[in-house]
Protein backbone atom coordinates (compact mmCIF):
# COMPACT_ATOMS: atom_id res chain seq x y z
CA UNK A 1 0.00 0.00 0.00
CA UNK A 2 1.13 3.63 -0.82
CA UNK A 3 2.25 5.55 2.52
CA UNK A 4 0.57 8.21 3.34
CA UNK A 5 0.86 10.61 5.90
CA UNK A 6 -2.24 10.38 8.22
CA UNK A 7 0.24 11.24 11.15
CA UNK A 8 -0.57 15.13 10.85
CA UNK A 9 -3.17 17.35 11.68
CA UNK A 10 -3.73 19.98 9.44
CA UNK A 11 -4.65 23.22 11.61
CA UNK A 12 -7.42 24.74 10.16
CA UNK A 13 -8.15 27.79 12.29
CA UNK A 14 -7.78 30.41 9.09
CA UNK A 15 -9.27 28.01 6.63
CA UNK A 16 -13.03 29.31 6.93
CA UNK A 17 -13.39 25.56 8.44
CA UNK A 18 -16.97 25.01 9.63
CA UNK A 19 -16.43 23.12 12.71
CA UNK A 20 -13.01 24.77 13.47
CA UNK A 21 -14.88 28.15 13.59
CA UNK A 22 -17.60 27.02 15.59
CA UNK A 23 -15.08 25.55 18.09
CA UNK A 24 -13.47 29.28 18.61
CA UNK A 25 -16.92 31.12 18.71
CA UNK A 26 -17.44 27.91 21.89
CA UNK A 27 -13.98 28.39 23.06
CA UNK A 28 -14.75 32.53 23.52
CA UNK A 29 -17.81 31.71 24.78
CA UNK A 30 -16.51 29.44 27.38
CA UNK A 31 -13.75 31.87 28.26
CA UNK A 32 -11.04 29.78 26.94
CA UNK A 33 -8.06 30.43 25.23
CA UNK A 34 -7.39 28.22 22.07
CA UNK A 35 -4.53 30.43 21.12
CA UNK A 36 -1.88 29.82 24.12
CA UNK A 37 -3.66 25.61 24.20
CA UNK A 38 -1.27 22.91 22.99
CA UNK A 39 -2.43 19.35 23.46
CA UNK A 40 0.54 17.02 24.88
CA UNK A 41 1.29 16.33 21.61
CA UNK A 42 2.07 19.60 20.81
CA UNK A 43 -0.36 19.76 18.48
CA UNK A 44 -3.37 22.71 18.42
CA UNK A 45 -6.31 21.88 20.12
CA UNK A 46 -9.03 20.49 17.06
CA UNK A 47 -12.35 19.66 16.66
CA UNK A 48 -14.26 16.03 16.61
CA UNK A 49 -17.34 17.73 15.60
CA UNK A 50 -18.63 18.15 12.15
CA UNK A 51 -17.84 14.89 9.81
CA UNK A 52 -14.74 15.95 8.00
CA UNK A 53 -11.06 15.39 8.37
CA UNK A 54 -8.41 17.54 9.46
CA UNK A 55 -6.09 15.31 7.49
CA UNK A 56 -4.67 16.38 3.86
CA UNK A 57 -6.29 14.85 1.53
CA UNK A 58 -5.80 11.96 -1.16
CA UNK A 59 -2.15 12.96 -2.96
CA UNK A 60 -4.33 11.56 -6.30
CA UNK A 61 -7.05 13.47 -5.90
CA UNK A 62 -4.86 16.60 -5.42
CA UNK A 63 -2.82 15.62 -8.52
CA UNK A 64 -6.19 15.43 -10.46
CA UNK A 65 -7.37 18.83 -9.40
CA UNK A 66 -3.88 20.49 -10.05
CA UNK A 67 -3.79 18.97 -13.47
CA UNK A 68 -6.92 19.64 -14.60
CA UNK A 69 -6.42 23.52 -13.58
CA UNK A 70 -2.90 23.26 -15.41
CA UNK A 71 -4.32 21.82 -18.76
CA UNK A 72 -6.69 25.21 -19.14
CA UNK A 73 -9.92 23.64 -17.55
CA UNK A 74 -12.57 26.13 -17.54
CA UNK A 75 -14.69 26.52 -14.21
CA UNK A 76 -17.65 27.04 -15.94
CA UNK A 77 -21.01 24.91 -16.28
CA UNK A 78 -20.31 21.65 -16.59
CA UNK A 79 -22.40 18.25 -17.07
CA UNK A 80 -21.28 14.60 -15.96
CA UNK A 81 -19.24 13.15 -18.77
CA UNK A 82 -18.47 9.82 -19.80
CA UNK A 83 -15.51 9.17 -17.75
CA UNK A 84 -16.76 10.45 -14.37
CA UNK A 85 -20.49 8.79 -14.89
CA UNK A 86 -18.21 5.28 -15.74
CA UNK A 87 -15.84 6.27 -12.51
CA UNK A 88 -19.24 6.51 -10.00
CA UNK A 89 -20.70 2.94 -11.97
CA UNK A 90 -16.88 1.19 -11.32
CA UNK A 91 -16.87 2.02 -8.11
CA UNK A 92 -20.33 1.19 -7.58
CA UNK A 93 -20.00 -2.42 -8.90
CA UNK A 94 -16.26 -2.79 -7.40
CA UNK A 95 -16.99 -1.67 -4.07
CA UNK A 96 -20.42 -2.85 -3.51
CA UNK A 97 -21.76 -5.33 -5.99
CA UNK A 98 -24.00 -3.45 -7.63
CA UNK A 99 -24.51 -2.81 -11.26
CA UNK A 100 -25.71 0.84 -11.83
CA UNK A 101 -27.33 1.80 -15.22
CA UNK A 102 -25.11 5.46 -15.97
CA UNK A 103 -28.50 6.81 -17.12
CA UNK A 104 -29.69 6.08 -13.48
CA UNK A 105 -27.13 8.98 -12.07
CA UNK A 106 -28.25 12.29 -11.03
CA UNK A 107 -25.74 14.51 -9.75
CA UNK A 108 -26.50 16.99 -6.74
CA UNK A 109 -24.63 19.22 -4.65
CA UNK A 110 -24.77 16.63 -1.66
CA UNK A 111 -26.73 14.31 0.39
CA UNK A 112 -28.78 16.78 2.62
CA UNK A 113 -30.21 19.01 -0.49
CA UNK A 114 -31.05 15.28 -2.47
CA UNK A 115 -33.31 14.06 0.35
CA UNK A 116 -34.63 17.49 0.94
CA UNK A 117 -35.19 17.23 -2.19
CA UNK A 118 -36.61 14.36 -2.35
CA UNK A 119 -39.27 14.54 0.52
CA UNK A 120 -40.49 16.99 -1.33
CA UNK A 121 -41.17 15.70 -4.76
CA UNK A 122 -42.67 12.57 -3.86
CA UNK A 123 -44.56 13.23 -0.79
CA UNK A 124 -47.00 15.59 0.57
CA UNK A 125 -47.22 18.31 3.34
CA UNK A 126 -48.09 16.13 6.17
CA UNK A 127 -46.97 13.28 5.65
CA UNK A 128 -45.18 11.07 7.53
CA UNK A 129 -41.62 10.19 7.22
CA UNK A 130 -40.00 7.78 9.18
CA UNK A 131 -36.19 7.93 10.61
CA UNK A 132 -34.12 5.69 12.99
CA UNK A 133 -33.32 7.66 15.70
CA UNK A 134 -31.20 8.95 17.45
CA UNK A 135 -30.20 10.25 13.72
CA UNK A 136 -28.56 12.13 11.65
CA UNK A 137 -30.11 15.64 12.78
CA UNK A 138 -30.45 17.44 9.31
CA UNK A 139 -33.12 14.84 8.25
CA UNK A 140 -34.90 16.03 10.91
CA UNK A 141 -34.84 19.62 9.88
CA UNK A 142 -35.05 18.84 6.14
CA UNK A 143 -38.60 16.89 7.08
CA UNK A 144 -40.04 19.76 9.03
CA UNK A 145 -38.81 22.44 7.09
CA UNK A 146 -40.97 20.86 4.18
CA UNK A 147 -44.05 20.81 6.51
CA UNK A 148 -43.72 16.57 6.54
CA UNK A 149 -43.86 14.98 9.92
CA UNK A 150 -40.78 13.43 11.68
CA UNK A 151 -42.45 9.47 12.87
CA UNK A 152 -39.53 8.18 15.06
CA UNK A 153 -38.83 4.64 15.18
CA UNK A 154 -36.03 4.61 17.88
CA UNK A 155 -33.03 2.15 17.66
CA UNK A 156 -33.50 -0.68 20.38
CA UNK A 157 -29.90 -1.31 22.19
CA UNK A 158 -28.99 -5.10 22.27
CA UNK A 159 -26.23 -6.41 24.41
CA UNK A 160 -24.52 -3.26 23.94
CA UNK A 161 -25.63 -3.17 20.23
CA UNK A 162 -28.27 -0.85 18.57
CA UNK A 163 -30.31 -2.87 16.40
CA UNK A 164 -33.98 -2.12 14.40
CA UNK A 165 -37.00 -2.18 16.25
CA UNK A 166 -38.66 -3.93 13.35
CA UNK A 167 -41.99 -4.74 14.97
CA UNK A 168 -42.18 -1.44 15.71
CA UNK A 169 -41.38 0.10 12.01
CA UNK A 170 -44.37 -2.76 10.70
CA UNK A 171 -46.95 -0.82 12.95
CA UNK A 172 -45.36 2.89 12.14
CA UNK A 173 -45.40 2.03 8.06
CA UNK A 174 -49.22 0.87 8.19
CA UNK A 175 -50.50 4.48 8.60
CA UNK A 176 -51.20 5.04 5.24
CA UNK A 177 -50.23 8.73 6.10
CA UNK A 178 -46.67 7.86 6.65
CA UNK A 179 -45.37 7.46 2.88
CA UNK A 180 -41.55 7.78 2.87
CA UNK A 181 -38.57 5.26 5.13
CA UNK A 182 -35.25 8.11 5.24
CA UNK A 183 -32.60 4.97 6.43
CA UNK A 184 -29.34 5.91 7.03
CA UNK A 185 -26.97 3.26 6.11
CA UNK A 186 -24.38 2.63 7.27
CA UNK A 187 -25.63 3.97 10.82
CA UNK A 188 -25.00 8.19 11.64
CA UNK A 189 -24.62 8.80 14.78
CA UNK A 190 -24.39 4.95 16.17
CA UNK A 191 -21.94 3.32 13.85
CA UNK A 192 -24.05 0.25 12.84
CA UNK A 193 -23.59 -1.49 9.75
CA UNK A 194 -27.08 -2.99 8.44
CA UNK A 195 -26.71 -7.21 8.09
CA UNK A 196 -28.67 -8.93 5.34
CA UNK A 197 -31.48 -9.71 7.33
CA UNK A 198 -31.98 -6.69 8.76
CA UNK A 199 -32.62 -5.29 5.60
CA UNK A 200 -34.61 -8.13 3.61
CA UNK A 201 -37.30 -6.78 7.12
CA UNK A 202 -36.86 -3.45 5.82
CA UNK A 203 -37.45 -4.69 2.38
CA UNK A 204 -40.33 -6.76 3.32
CA UNK A 205 -42.12 -3.74 5.25
CA UNK A 206 -41.23 -1.15 3.22
CA UNK A 207 -42.73 -3.30 -0.05
CA UNK A 208 -45.97 -4.35 1.82
CA UNK A 209 -46.77 -0.92 2.87
CA UNK A 210 -46.19 1.07 -0.53
CA UNK A 211 -43.50 2.81 1.15
CA UNK A 212 -40.94 5.04 -1.03
CA UNK A 213 -37.24 4.67 0.55
CA UNK A 214 -34.37 7.14 0.71
CA UNK A 215 -31.53 5.48 1.80
CA UNK A 216 -28.29 7.70 2.88
CA UNK A 217 -25.41 5.54 1.92
CA UNK A 218 -22.83 8.38 2.07
CA UNK A 219 -20.56 6.18 4.77
CA UNK A 220 -21.11 3.34 2.90
CA UNK A 221 -17.43 2.92 1.61
CA UNK A 222 -16.16 3.50 5.68
CA UNK A 223 -16.95 0.28 6.33
CA UNK A 224 -14.55 -1.61 9.07
CA UNK A 225 -13.20 -5.55 9.09
CA UNK A 226 -15.91 -8.17 9.38
CA UNK A 227 -18.84 -6.15 8.24
CA UNK A 228 -20.28 -5.61 4.88
CA UNK A 229 -22.38 -2.73 3.97
CA UNK A 230 -24.96 -3.73 1.28
CA UNK A 231 -26.69 -1.32 -1.75
CA UNK A 232 -30.29 -1.03 -0.26
CA UNK A 233 -31.89 -2.19 -4.27
CA UNK A 234 -29.43 -5.38 -3.74
CA UNK A 235 -31.50 -6.85 -1.34
CA UNK A 236 -34.58 -7.26 -3.17
CA UNK A 237 -35.23 -6.19 -6.62
CA UNK A 238 -38.33 -5.04 -6.40
CA UNK A 239 -37.54 -2.01 -4.12
CA UNK A 240 -35.44 -0.54 -7.71
CA UNK A 241 -39.08 0.85 -8.18
CA UNK A 242 -39.36 2.90 -5.11
CA UNK A 243 -35.54 3.51 -4.04
CA UNK A 244 -32.97 6.59 -4.22
CA UNK A 245 -30.03 5.60 -2.84
CA UNK A 246 -27.61 8.62 -2.29
CA UNK A 247 -23.92 8.38 -2.39
CA UNK A 248 -20.54 11.02 -2.63
CA UNK A 249 -17.36 11.00 -2.03
CA UNK A 250 -17.49 13.57 0.37
CA UNK A 251 -16.63 11.15 3.48
CA UNK A 252 -14.94 8.57 2.28
CA UNK A 253 -12.24 11.22 0.10
CA UNK A 254 -12.90 14.44 2.85
CA UNK A 255 -14.42 16.39 -0.28
CA UNK A 256 -17.81 17.46 1.40
CA UNK A 257 -16.70 21.41 0.35
CA UNK A 258 -16.66 20.44 -3.36
CA UNK A 259 -20.37 19.73 -3.11
CA UNK A 260 -20.99 16.49 -5.45
CA UNK A 261 -22.94 13.86 -4.58
CA UNK A 262 -24.51 11.13 -6.60
CA UNK A 263 -28.59 10.20 -6.41
CA UNK A 264 -28.96 6.98 -8.42
CA UNK A 265 -32.80 6.11 -9.21
CA UNK A 266 -33.10 2.87 -11.14
CA UNK A 267 -36.95 3.55 -11.41
CA UNK A 268 -37.46 5.65 -14.93
CA UNK A 269 -40.89 7.09 -13.51
CA UNK A 270 -39.10 8.45 -10.17
CA UNK A 271 -36.10 9.49 -12.22
CA UNK A 272 -38.20 11.41 -14.39
CA UNK A 273 -40.16 13.29 -11.56
CA UNK A 274 -37.12 14.06 -9.46
CA UNK A 275 -35.08 15.05 -12.57
CA UNK A 276 -37.62 18.00 -13.23
CA UNK A 277 -37.64 18.70 -9.48
CA UNK A 278 -33.95 19.44 -9.39
CA UNK A 279 -33.67 21.20 -12.97
CA UNK A 280 -36.45 23.36 -11.41
CA UNK A 281 -34.21 23.98 -8.16
CA UNK A 282 -31.58 24.99 -10.19
CA UNK A 283 -28.73 22.40 -9.12
CA UNK A 284 -28.63 20.42 -12.47
CA UNK A 285 -24.81 21.03 -13.56
CA UNK A 286 -22.24 19.64 -11.23
CA UNK A 287 -19.47 21.64 -9.29
CA UNK A 288 -16.54 21.16 -12.15
CA UNK A 289 -13.75 20.67 -9.62
CA UNK A 290 -16.36 18.47 -7.80
CA UNK A 291 -16.56 15.94 -10.91
CA UNK A 292 -12.72 15.97 -11.32
CA UNK A 293 -12.12 14.54 -7.60
CA UNK A 294 -15.33 12.26 -7.54
CA UNK A 295 -13.37 10.92 -10.61
CA UNK A 296 -10.21 10.70 -9.12
CA UNK A 297 -11.14 9.95 -5.82
CA UNK A 298 -12.67 6.57 -7.39
CA UNK A 299 -10.46 5.69 -9.35
CA UNK A 300 -7.28 6.42 -8.29
CA UNK A 301 -7.41 6.91 -4.27
CA UNK A 302 -8.93 3.38 -3.26
CA UNK A 303 -5.50 2.80 -1.30
CA UNK A 304 -5.86 6.39 0.11
CA UNK A 305 -9.42 5.30 1.42
CA UNK A 306 -8.14 1.78 2.70
CA UNK A 307 -5.42 3.53 5.20
CA UNK A 308 -8.35 6.07 6.70
CA UNK A 309 -10.28 3.04 7.53
CA UNK A 310 -7.08 0.88 8.81
CA UNK A 311 -6.44 4.60 11.17
CA UNK A 312 -10.24 4.24 12.26
CA UNK A 313 -9.96 1.17 13.50
CA UNK A 314 -6.55 1.42 15.24
CA UNK A 315 -8.28 4.58 16.66
CA UNK A 316 -11.22 3.06 17.72
CA UNK A 317 -9.20 0.48 19.93
CA UNK A 318 -7.52 2.87 21.43
CA UNK A 319 -10.60 4.44 22.43
CA UNK A 320 -11.77 1.12 24.23
CA UNK A 321 -8.34 0.87 25.62
CA UNK A 322 -8.50 4.30 27.41
CA UNK A 323 -12.40 4.47 28.48
CA UNK A 324 -11.34 0.66 29.76
CA UNK A 325 -8.54 1.95 32.07
CA UNK A 326 -9.49 5.25 32.97
CA UNK A 327 -13.46 5.35 33.20
CA UNK A 328 -14.71 1.72 32.49
CA UNK A 329 -18.24 2.97 33.62
CA UNK A 330 -17.90 4.67 30.33
CA UNK A 331 -19.47 2.40 26.88
CA UNK A 332 -17.52 3.01 23.65
CA UNK A 333 -20.10 1.78 21.39
CA UNK A 334 -19.01 -1.03 18.65
CA UNK A 335 -17.81 0.72 15.70
CA UNK A 336 -19.21 -1.30 12.58
CA UNK A 337 -19.04 1.72 9.58
CA UNK A 338 -18.19 5.23 9.46
CA UNK A 339 -15.71 7.13 11.82
CA UNK A 340 -18.01 8.39 13.68
CA UNK A 341 -17.48 6.95 17.22
CA UNK A 342 -20.31 6.82 19.84
CA UNK A 343 -19.78 7.15 23.11
CA UNK A 344 -22.23 5.87 25.99
CA UNK A 345 -21.63 8.85 29.14
CA UNK A 346 -25.05 7.71 30.98
CA UNK A 347 -23.22 5.33 33.59
CA UNK A 348 -21.27 8.48 34.85
CA UNK A 349 -24.87 10.19 36.28
CA UNK A 350 -23.65 14.05 35.05
CA UNK A 351 -26.73 15.27 33.42
CA UNK A 352 -26.74 16.92 29.82
CA UNK A 353 -25.36 20.54 30.80
CA UNK A 354 -22.54 19.39 32.95
CA UNK A 355 -21.43 17.23 30.21
CA UNK A 356 -21.77 20.09 27.48
CA UNK A 357 -19.85 22.06 30.10
CA UNK A 358 -17.37 19.78 30.68
CA UNK A 359 -16.54 18.90 27.13
CA UNK A 360 -16.53 22.58 26.34
CA UNK A 361 -14.84 24.21 29.16
CA UNK A 362 -12.48 21.20 30.86
CA UNK A 363 -11.52 19.15 28.62
CA UNK A 364 -11.68 21.12 25.68
CA UNK A 365 -13.12 18.92 23.78
CA UNK A 366 -15.22 19.98 20.53
CA UNK A 367 -17.67 16.76 20.13
CA UNK A 368 -21.08 16.65 19.32
CA UNK A 369 -23.35 16.31 21.94
CA UNK A 370 -25.64 13.35 21.82
CA UNK A 371 -28.60 15.15 22.34
CA UNK A 372 -28.91 17.14 18.82
CA UNK A 373 -29.42 13.50 17.25
CA UNK A 374 -32.95 13.51 19.22
CA UNK A 375 -33.50 12.80 22.88
CA UNK A 376 -32.59 9.27 21.87
CA UNK A 377 -29.42 10.67 22.17
CA UNK A 378 -29.05 12.31 25.29
CA UNK A 379 -26.20 11.33 27.26
CA UNK A 380 -24.18 9.79 24.71
CA UNK A 381 -21.42 11.77 22.36
CA UNK A 382 -20.29 11.59 19.14
CA UNK A 383 -16.61 12.32 17.86
CA UNK A 384 -14.75 12.13 14.58
CA UNK A 385 -11.84 9.43 15.39
CA UNK A 386 -10.38 9.95 11.71
CA UNK A 387 -7.40 11.95 12.91
CA UNK A 388 -4.02 11.41 13.79
CA UNK A 389 -3.82 9.25 16.79
CA UNK A 390 -1.40 11.28 19.43
CA UNK A 391 -4.31 13.90 18.69
CA UNK A 392 -6.99 11.71 19.94
CA UNK A 393 -5.09 9.79 23.03
CA UNK A 394 -4.26 13.72 23.99
CA UNK A 395 -7.96 14.98 23.40
CA UNK A 396 -8.90 11.47 25.63
CA UNK A 397 -6.96 12.42 27.97
CA UNK A 398 -8.37 15.88 28.80
CA UNK A 399 -11.82 14.60 28.74
CA UNK A 400 -11.50 11.87 31.24
CA UNK A 401 -9.40 13.88 33.33
CA UNK A 402 -12.13 16.63 33.18
CA UNK A 403 -15.20 13.37 33.80
CA UNK A 404 -12.38 12.31 37.29
CA UNK A 405 -12.85 15.37 38.75
CA UNK A 406 -16.22 16.13 38.48
CA UNK A 407 -17.05 12.83 39.98
CA UNK A 408 -14.18 13.77 42.61
CA UNK A 409 -15.92 16.63 43.61
CA UNK A 410 -19.57 14.74 43.78
CA UNK A 411 -21.04 14.18 47.21
CA UNK A 412 -19.72 10.92 49.05
CA UNK A 413 -23.04 8.82 48.45
CA UNK A 414 -22.81 9.95 44.40
CA UNK A 415 -19.70 9.32 44.05
CA UNK A 416 -19.90 5.77 45.65
CA UNK A 417 -22.41 5.08 43.36
CA UNK A 418 -20.58 6.08 40.46
CA UNK A 419 -17.50 4.17 41.57
CA UNK A 420 -20.03 0.89 42.10
CA UNK A 421 -21.54 1.34 38.43
CA UNK A 422 -18.06 1.79 37.68
CA UNK A 423 -17.29 -1.50 39.25
CA UNK A 424 -19.95 -3.34 37.32
CA UNK A 425 -19.38 -2.11 34.07
CA UNK A 426 -15.51 -3.15 33.88
CA UNK A 427 -17.02 -6.54 34.98
CA UNK A 428 -19.29 -6.56 31.47
CA UNK A 429 -17.62 -7.38 28.34
CA UNK A 430 -17.44 -4.05 26.46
Amino acid sequence: MTAYDLDTLVDRTSMGSSKWTAMGEAARTADVDLERCRDTAGAPIAPFSVADLDLANAPEIIDALQGALARGLVLGYTVPTDHYLGAVTGWMRRRHGWDVDPDWIRVTPGVIPAFTWAIRELTAPGDGIIVQTPAYYPMYRSITSSGRRIVRNPLVESAGRFRLDLDELEQLAKDPSTTMLLLCSPHNPTGRVWERWELEEIARIVLENDLLLVSDEIHADLVQEGHEHLVAPTIDPRLAERTLVLTSPSKSFNLAGLGIANAIIPDPGLRARLTEARDDLGFDNPNVLGAVACEAAYTRAEPWLDAVNELVARNHRRVREIFAERLPAVRVCDLEGTYLQWIDLRALGLPHEELTRLHACEAMLYCDEGAVFGPEGEGFARLVIATPTPVLEAALDRLCSAYERALAERPGAQRRDAQKRSAMASSRAL
